[in-house]
């Protein structure tokens, strides 16, 4: 097992595929983009498969989330995909995505063993996708959606950062949307992981606002609080069911005493938190003629160091140096 010395036990491990992204979103990077990582450093199709199948056979992990950037453009998704539906016991599967390109790809995605996507979704409206993502590109996200719904990869879930004076008002029209494509949405409090370090806490919509703002066209009835496990949403009915709508406030209202993720980084580096800020290298060693049972010991060792928190509310507080598209969501 994946145990830290607070008793948590990592099952759902986060792999990151690539630092790439099509979009620049403000909350994440720069306009002008970053400069990504040179391929040499990047973890080949079958460096990715070898150290999943290590998570999976011997450390534990139930579930497998595919990251970036954006892991839609990593050419060998769909081979990584079905490799890792082989693995016994099979992992559940998922990505996170912009949506862009799945048009095209979510049907052979599904035929390679994935089981459902996510979708990262923050306005309807094109001039505020284009404010926020610094593209003009919102048809194709949402035909991506589409694609990934008729494909079978439900439930489609939906990805939503509200950003004050951006799209803030649009929290309503969100769940509107999605209640009407039968798609789960969930609202995700701003984090500091933005490559510019450009976060204030000021300018975050909170979760109880974006509660508050929902409560004033629906009915919300929270979830059974044993029912969220590990999950990092908070969930709730909306008018009754069974459609339901989450918001994840890891700043306000942290759930790192469950946490059950670890993530992989497109580079090979093990982040035993979307916050730390120290890695364990897992591609060297595995360059150098690690065995198995090698790279588990380094892996659990990394684990067994995770902090109780993520320390954002602690003034002493850091950003990580990596921003999110280059640790993996």
């Amino acid at each position: 097992m994946l145990a830290d010395t607070y008793g948590r036990i990592a099952t759902d491990l986060r792999v990151s595929l690539t630092d790439r992204c099509n979009l620049r979103c403000a909350y994440c990077m720069p306009a002008e983009g970053l400069d990504w990582l040179p391929k040499p450093e990047l973890l080949t199709d079958d460096e990715v498969v070898r150290l999943i199948r290590i998570g999976v056979e011997r450390l534990g992990i139930r579930e497998i989330r595919f990251t970036g950037g954006e892991p839609l453009l990593r050419r060998g998704l769909a081979g990584i995909v079905a490799r890792t539906a082989g693995l016994r016991p099979r992992p559940e599967m998922s990505i996170t995505t912009n949506g862009i390109g799945l048009a095209r790809t979510a049907r052979a995605l599904r035929e390679a063993g994935l089981d459902r996507i996510n979708v990262s979704l923050d306005t309807l409206r094109p001039e505020a996708f284009q404010e926020l993502a610094r593209r003009d590109r919102l048809p194709e996200v949402l035909d991506g959606m589409a694609a990934a719904a008729a494909a079978g990869l439900v439930p489609v879930k939906v990805n939503s950062v509200l950003m004050r004076g951006v799209n803030d008002g649009e929290a309503r029209d969100l769940l509107r949307f999605c209640l009407a494509h039968g798609y789960e949405l969930r609202f995700i409090e701003q984090m500091p992981l933005d490559a510019q370090h450009g976060w204030r806490r000021a300018n975050m919509i909170t979760a109880e606002e974006i509660l508050a703002a929902l409560s004033e066209e629906f009915v919300l009835k929270p979830d059974e609080p044993d029912e969220r496990g590990s999950a990092p949403a908070e969930t709730f009915l909306v008018d009754g069911g069974p459609a339901r709508v989450g918001v994840i406030g890891s700043v306000t209202r942290p759930f790192c005493a469950a946490c059950d993720r670890v993530r992989l980084t497109a580079d090979g580096q093990i982040r035993n938190c979307l916050f730390a800020r120290e890695e364990s290298d897992l591609r060297g060693p595995m360059r150098a003629g690690a065995s198995d049972g090698e790279l588990a010991g380094l892996w659990r060792r990394a684990v067994a160091a995770k902090l109780p928190g993520h320390g954002i509310n602690d003034p002493t507080f850091l950003q990580p140096d990596r921003p999110m598209s280059a640790i993996g969501g």
